[in-house]
């Protein structure tokens, strides 16, 4: 190795040790936040496949700190995998708290939600460490189809701890970026976290400094089906309304049993459908098989019927 080479590889050892030291600036780092995104999108879909009920993931926060003070809060509380990314030559560690995989195998397990959370401080079961395993290969085809925009590699579960002083993939002063995930399902929820050794995102600054355009604001159409799918499944009330009579309070209070009320309607006069007190179509009554039927005749432009009803006046 020439002089030249010597001096260019000591500057750049100086430079990643400064680098290190400081701390990345997130804040100059927008693919990021745009890939953790994906992160979550992409473990809702590959976890969709296995769960009988809903899971929701979203990003929850992000920030730089010593890997040994991200690991702390999780000490008997939690397990990790640790994946190897061979393209980066490097570890990266995904985490489960106790809420989060009490959670996944009351989902993976059929459970809808009606027994009460479990809230116990126990050692995880044998059961419970194979599904969190299983978990934990879906999430590492999430992290590899979300880095993809910047640095492609496949994530290889290695191993899982549940001792976090054992979860090592570097020193425990050295920075590093954790992103938390919150998990929802059968109306409760658990976290997920990232642990990214500095030393894995530094080669991959000038990446993660630019914004790939329209890909902060791209819709995923797997998971636009989803949501719409999810939103298509809401309960809604239809109300049929033959006729609306204005009744003082007094007259109200006067009505008796057995007092018939006259109604203008006829056989002829419209049904106004409202679904959750909002007023949707104009309707005709008819019968079929000795039930009474509507047929829809028009959508109702609410403008319009508030300007036919004060001309009205």
């Amino acid at each position: 190795m020439s002089e030249t080479q010597d001096k260019q590889q000591v500057t750049s050892d100086i430079r990643d040790r400064l680098l290190d030291a400081a701390g990345l600036s997130l804040d100059r780092l927008p693919m990021l936040h745009v890939i953790l995104d994906r992160v979550a999108t992409f473990s809702a879909e590959h976890l969709r496949h296995f769960a009988a009920s809903p899971v929701y993931f979203s990003l929850s926060n992000v920030e730089s700190q010593r890997f040994g003070d991200i690991l702390e809060p999780y000490e008997a509380n939690a397990i990790a995998g640790i994946f190897q990314a061979p393209e980066w030559d490097s570890h990266i560690l995904v985490g489960f708290d106790r809420d989060f995989v009490f959670t996944m195998v009351e989902v993976l397990l059929g459970a809808d939600g009606s027994e009460p959370p479990l809230d116990e401080e126990r050692s995880f079961s044998a059961i419970e460490l194979r599904i969190a395993q299983r978990i934990f290969d879906q999430i590492g085809k999430a992290l590899q189809a979300a880095f993809a925009l910047v640095a492609d590699t496949p994530f290889k579960l290695e191993r899982t701890e549940l001792r976090m002083d054992f979860a090592v993939i570097g020193r425990r002063n050295n920075q590093a970026v954790a992103a938390k995930f919150v998990l929802q399902a059968l109306n409760r929820g658990g976290e997920m976290f990232i642990v990214l050794p500095q030393s894995v995102l530094n080669p991959m600054r000038q990446s993660l400094g630019r914004i790939l355009v329209g890909e902060s604001t791209a819709r995923d159409s797997r998971w636009t089906r989803q949501i719409a799918g999810e939103v298509q499944k809401t309960p809604v009330t239809l109300k049929a309304i033959l006729e609306e009579k204005p009744l003082t309070l007094g007259e109200i209070a006067s009505l008796e049993v057995g007092q018939v009320i006259e109604l203008r309607a006829t056989p002829n006069t419209r049904v106004k459908l409202e679904g959750n007190n909002r007023e949707l179509f104009w309707c005709d009554v008819g019968q079929q098989d000795g039930n009474i039927v509507l047929r829809v005749d028009r959508f109702i432009d609410q403008d319009q019927e508030f300007i036919d009803d004060v001309l009205s006046r």
